[in-house]
């Protein structure tokens, strides 16, 4: 299995329109792992399309638990438990997690109680391990390893950017942030940097087709970065390769690629890429798209 990043949903924000993208989920297959990095709704069918037999989850790291990011973890579980997954998962994620994987759980028991009894299935309320973390280093082993950083994205508190590293690679995800200088010392000399990204020009027709009007406008400006300051971070770390991801507005018809490769271009020289659902981006290879 040859290192590669796969986003699968790279829109931020929940809603989803006519001809849109997803929202934010990732697939990250390094060191022999195949990791999903947040559950945003079309996660399960963005895996199958890149060509990823669902029983072989093996392991998921949610950032935060706003809904673009974890809506869809207990259905995609759920789903390759039905597709054949037999072995252990593990989830990873902040305070909360387990409350939400519980609740999923009681919401679905008649299903999961009649498809063990019918189907002859593994009991799926024991093949999921879920582990709450904070900063710090998550796990290390078989020379992969993960950490996690807090970092600034009111008014929740309990999301992190993730650093994975392994002998094939670094790879960082800013998960949803401010402006956030700390991060790029996490990024540091990483080959990728995935970093949530917003257009300014965007913000004022997305918060006029969305409604909730300056309440949202207020949300995104504290809690976002624009593309130009995501491009200072890359600078900054030093890293391989800027992959904006999370983008907002995504599904603005007088936005194009452009807009946001000028953007990042204020800040950033080195190797560039915009996120579209399914985009494939190989790790340590400053060849990829």
């Amino acid at each position: 299995m040859s290192s590669r990043l796969v986003l699968l949903g790279s829109k931020g924000g929940p809603a989803i329109r006519p001809g849109g993208p997803w929202p934010t989920s990732s697939l990250l297959q390094i060191g022999g792992r195949t990791v999903v990095v947040d559950c945003g709704l079309g996660v399960t069918r963005g895996l199958t399309d890149a060509g990823v037999a669902l029983k072989t989850l093996d392991l998921i790291v949610i950032t935060h638990l706003h809904s673009d990011h974890v809506l869809e973890l207990g259905p995609l579980i759920h789903t390759a438990w039905t597709a054949g997954l037999s072995q252990p998962v593990r989830v990873y994620g902040p305070t909360g997690t387990r409350a939400y994987w519980q609740g999923f759980l009681q919401s679905m028991a008649f299903d999961i109680e009649i498809r063990i009894v019918d189907e002859g299935r593994p009991d799926l309320r024991m093949l999921v391990e879920v582990i709450e973390f904070s900063e710090g280093e998550i796990f290390s082993e078989n020379g992969l390893t993960l950490s996690a950083l807090r970092v600034d994205h009111p008014p929740v508190t309990d999301c992190f950017a993730l650093r994975f590293d392994d002998a094939e690679g670094s790879v960082v995800f800013s998960s949803d942030t401010a402006y956030f200088p700390p991060l790029a010392d996490f990024a540091k000399g990483a080959d990728i940097l995935v970093h949530e990204a917003m257009l300014a020009e965007g913000v004022d027709r997305l918060v006029a087709r969305t409604g909730n009007g300056s309440r949202l406008k207020e949300h995104l400006l504290a809690s976002h970065s624009f593309a130009e300051q995501a491009a200072a971070i890359a600078a900054a770390a030093g890293v391989g390769r800027l992959v904006l991801h999370h983008l907002i507005p995504a599904d603005d018809p007088e936005i194009s690629e452009a807009h946001w490769i000028a953007a990042a271009r204020k800040n950033w020289a080195g190797a560039l890429t915009i996120a579209t659902d399914g985009l494939v981006v190989k790790i340590a290879d400053d060849s990829s798209a």
